[in-house]
């Protein structure tokens, strides 16, 4: 985690400045963030977006694809039980 952080520049250039200048408020929010929003890396997030768009065009074309359909590098989180049932 800090080493995203420093890499998008939140709290210092180095590993060990950021850990110095971030109270252990500031990087639980961090963390809340990225659990909640993905990760900090722009180029990660700009896949995700086009991801959402190839999915959208391919079932506004009679497809009937899923995001991980489109995002090859990234694993489908499991499912539970219930959520297959009602999908299936």
């Amino acid at each position: 985690m800090w080493c995203e952080l420093v890499l998008n520049g939140i709290g210092g250039t180095t590993i060990e400045e950021a850990q110095r200048n971030l109270s252990a408020a500031e990087y639980c929010t961090w963390a809340e963030y990225r659990a909640k929003r993905g990760s900090l890396n722009q180029m990660l997030r700009t896949d995700r977006g086009f991801a959402l768009l190839a999915c959208l065009y391919s079932a506004r074309h009679g497809g009937k694809p899923a995001l991980y359909d489109f995002l090859p590098h990234e694993q489908e989180p499991e499912i539970t039980l219930e959520q297959a049932m009602k999908d299936w």
